[in-house]
């Protein structure tokens, strides 16, 4: 898969680019806040529809257009895939203003000049981004952990993605309710219609993560064991909000050690436990108003010899273990789309010692396309820089060399 041409207007600080990308690794460098980073993002937009820097679309258009009658920031994308496969990606994202001077966001999607929604477009573009900041992977809360999951198994796993899009909007209503019969303005029976959505969309979140997990770690053991010298084993550890069963006993259960390579229940074996752990935690979330349990609240640990690396881990057991999670991850995205999806690298070689430095680079070979960004030339091998097409970026203009 390969981005064979990208156009950016009024895409952060990017007023106009038109920028072929070249068949070699790719590597953005120049001052902080010149359009490195920004750069990534588009290509990482398009693929996913979110930016991973913020939540507000509205940040990626240009400031420069906020005096305009209609602002706007546009992303086009020339993409060859496999089998020949040829396709244009566009995507529009406009400030429109009613009659009463209220401004209403909206993004428009076209694939080959056809309109299309979201769902329709994910996994056209397959992206991997890696960034100093995954080491929230070990170190942070668990939503950027369930980000991780959510990021990935969207872009390869269209089911999962529709209901990961349905829970999340199901999620605040049934809330919502929850609060609304605590006061006693509305009735428990309201709940049946949204416990069923509930259930439905998320025991498709859980199996796909346990099989997403299960499927990652035997990569992802195998890049560590390279990194570490065969002296540490890296185990990943999905621990459901609850704990479903494949025959209804906790012998079988996800969180019963050393079956973490054994996860293998499908959203069938998952929905009736999920709705009995609803109905048995009603009364308490009435009076929390909240869901208590569910996707939502999932959890993933990462275990370094059997030992909690995000609490017993040092600084550099963290960076090993991530660094072998977004390997995997690129492997894993390969095998299950049938070609190498597009590696991001923001600002990570400067994060890493030599000896990972040098075993990022080596895999960094030309089987998939790759871009880079870094204030430090000197940072990268001689054979790396001659084999590398080097941009210079400055104030949202790019020249090679």
């Amino acid at each position: 898969m390969y981005i064979e041409h990208l156009s950016l207007t009024n895409f952060r600080n990017y007023a106009r680019l038109e920028i072929g990308l070249p068949d070699a690794p790719i590597l953005l460098h120049g001052a902080n806040a010149q359009g490195k980073t920004s750069l990534l993002e588009a290509i990482y937009y398009l693929a996913t529809s979110r930016s991973p820097y913020t939540t507000s679309d509205r940040q990626l258009i240009h400031w420069r257009t906020e005096e305009d009658l209609m602002p706007y920031s546009r992303l086009v994308a020339e993409i060859s895939g496999k089998n020949g496969a040829y396709d244009r990606l566009e995507m529009t994202l406009m400030l429109e203003t009613s009659g009463e001077g209220r401004q209403r966001f909206k993004k428009v999607i076209k694939q080959n000049g056809v309109d299309k929604r979201v769902m329709d477009i994910v996994g056209l573009v397959n992206v991997v981004l890696f960034l100093p900041q995954d080491l929230s992977l070990v170190e942070g809360a668990p939503a950027d952990r369930r980000h991780f999951m959510n990021a990935t198994l969207s872009q390869v796993d269209k089911p999962y993605f529709a209901a990961l899009d349905k829970y999340e909007k199901i999620l605040p209503q049934r809330n919502a309710l929850l609060r609304r019969i605590g006061e006693r303005r509305g009735s428990a029976d309201e709940l049946t219609f949204w416990d069923e959505q509930l259930i439905q969309t998320g025991s498709i979140i859980i199996a796909g993560r346990q099989r997403f997990l299960r499927e990652l770690e035997i990569t992802a053991q195998r890049a560590h064991y390279d990194l570490t010298g065969n002296k540490e084993q890296l185990t990943l550890r999905y621990q459901p909000n609850f704990t479903p069963t494949s025959n209804g006993s906790s012998q079988l259960s996800f969180d019963v050690l050393g079956l973490d390579l054994h996860r293998d229940l499908d959203p069938a074996q998952i929905a009736p436990q999920f709705a009995d752990k609803l109905k048995a935690e009603q009364k308490e979330s009435i009076q929390r108003g909240a869901t208590l349990s569910g996707p939502h609240r999932d959890e993933l640990r990462l275990s370094i010899n059997n030992r909690d690396s995000g609490l017993y881990g040092s600084r550099g057991q963290a960076r090993t273990a991530v660094m072998s999670l977004k390997l995997a991850e690129l492997q894993w995205m390969r095998e299950k789309i049938g070609q190498w999806p597009i590696l991001l690298l923001d600002e990570v070689i400067a994060e890493l010692d030599s000896k990972r430095r040098a075993y990022l680079l080596e895999r960094i070979d030309g089987a998939t396309q790759t871009l880079l960004t870094t204030t430090e030339l000197e940072i990268f091998t001689p054979e790396f820089l001659k084999r590398a097409a080097l941009w210079r970026v400055e104030d949202g203009q790019i020249e090679p060399g």
